[in-house]
């Protein structure tokens, strides 16, 4: 008995390094080279990840609907019921430590001719515990709970990603507004010079073919402001989608009113681990399948079940002396697989190389992480360059289509220079409200990058 003793605990040292260990995450992860072209940004460990989406977005419009979305977006819902689904396998392989308990009352009538019935009875309870010492119901615990961080941070990334999606929209409708109004602007400013010229025809000084030219361009312009307020109707439109609403009117402030930092600081690369939440996905992913991988290293392994039950009776039999008395008795099994070693270690297999491919995953995902951080920085980098250069381009166009006209007025120059000027002119100003925009959202793209949106 005693070596049997032994041979059990020396058994139990071996296949616990296997079957017991932790999950550590790989020490050949390096991401200190994750951000590139980093003279011109702010070096601090707080980023702008790390800023409540209040803070960023100040806009008391923008504010009410990143709210309605968080509460009414069918999406984000969905992600809260995933999480909902997972605590509560999470608590079920807890609960799988405690003894199976079962009550099994029963009683009887029994009469044989017209005899006075016999009554008998029994109060009987049985127990079954399975001693967890190859690990099989600590791994699985261990697995479930990192099934529940995943859907956690599964939730927080479709928060990220809502909340940055309804910026967006936000945004893009307030560019819409500008370049609507630009068109309009402009507009005016064409129907004031065709009247010009009908006076500088009258004059002598103009012709048909001018004219024609200036309505040709007149018309082309009121064409492009149906596409744009059709654009920011399709633009509401996806919008109260995200909301979780009917299609509506979505009120808003300017886009020349918005606010957001000059200084920009992304931390360092290694809080993209911990602040993603689709990174974090990848590697609660990761822990998953390596305790996946030990419950199949387990299932070679014997099951040992303690089992025992208890009650009262008043049934005598050929087992029972004291009826009406208490009963009880205990038992012991193991269960040891002889049959099934090919399938678990197809098992053992399969599990492994979902691990792998789970690892594999996770180091894409900082990859993809680590793109989209440069890519955003970039596109908000070279927008806020643009827009100094747009400024200085639209104050010297402005300054050519004055004289231009002028010209016009006085002189022997043709409407295609002006023309040609308030079109230039038209571009730019077209231009600028688009690289305002591209600063704009390459905020809202590092913001998001950086794991932004949480809160």
């Amino acid at each position: 008995m005693k070596k049997v003793l032994i041979i059990i605990i020396l058994t139990t040292a071996m296949v616990s390094c296997s079957i017991h260990k932790k999950y550590q995450r790989s020490d050949d992860l390096d991401v200190s080279t994750a951000y590139r072209d980093m003279d011109d940004l702010k070096q601090d460990t707080t980023t702008l990840g790390s800023l409540s989406w209040r803070e960023l977005f100040a806009d008391p419009y923008l504010q009410l609907l990143i709210e309605s979305g968080l509460e009414h977006n069918t999406n984000l819902q969905i992600a809260y019921l995933r999480v909902e689904q997972a605590e509560a396998v999470l608590k079920t392989s807890r609960l799988a430590y405690l003894p199976s308990v079962n009550l099994a009352p029963q009683g009887a009538l029994s009469s044989f001719d017209g005899s006075t019935p016999s009554k008998t009875y029994s109060l009987a309870a049985s127990a079954s515990w399975e001693i967890d010492l190859f690990g099989k119901l600590a791994n699985t615990e261990r697995s479930n709970r990192s099934v529940l961080e995943s859907s956690n941070a599964y939730r927080q990334a479709v928060q990220t990603q809502l909340v940055a999606t309804i910026a967006n929209s936000y945004y893009t409708l307030l560019r819409l507004d500008q370049q609507l109004e630009i068109n309009l602007v402009t507009l005016k400013n064409w129907e004031k010079n065709i009247n010009t010229l009908h006076a500088l025809k009258r004059a002598g000084m103009s012709n048909d073919p001018a004219i024609l030219r200036a309505e040709a361009s007149r018309l082309s312009l009121e064409s492009s402001v149906l596409t744009v307020r059709k654009s920011i109707n399709e633009t509401e439109n996806s919008l109260s989608v995200l909301l979780g609403s009917e299609a509506q009117t979505i009120e808003r402030g300017r886009l020349a009113e918005q606010a957001f930092p000059e200084t920009i600081a992304v931390g360092v690369p290694l809080q993209l681990l911990a602040n993603r939440p689709d990174v974090k996905q990848s590697e609660y992913n990761v822990v998953q399948t390596h305790y996946a991988t030990n419950i199949a290293r387990a299932a070679f392994y014997p099951k040992i079940t303690l089992g025992g039950s208890a009650g009262w009776t008043n049934s005598p039999g050929s087992a029972i002396v004291n009826p009406a008395e208490f009963l009880w008795s205990a038992s012991a099994s193991l269960l040891q697989p002889i049959f099934n070693r090919g399938v678990n270690q197809a098992n053992l297999k399969i599990a492994k190389a979902q691990a792998e491919e789970a690892s594999l995953q996770f180091q894409q995902s900082i990859l993809n992480a680590s793109k989209e951080v440069n890519d955003a920085l970039v596109q908000w980098q070279t927008a806020r360059g643009q827009i100094t250069l747009g400024k200085q381009q639209i104050e010297v166009l402005q300054e050519a289509v004055r004289k231009t006209e002028l010209l016009m007025r006085y002189s022997s120059t043709n409407y295609l220079e002006v023309l040609t000027a308030q079109q230039s002119l038209l571009q730019a100003e077209q231009t600028q409200a688009q690289n305002q925009f591209d600063k704009i959202q390459g905020v809202i793209n590092l913001y998001r990058a950086l794991g932004g949106g949480i809160d």
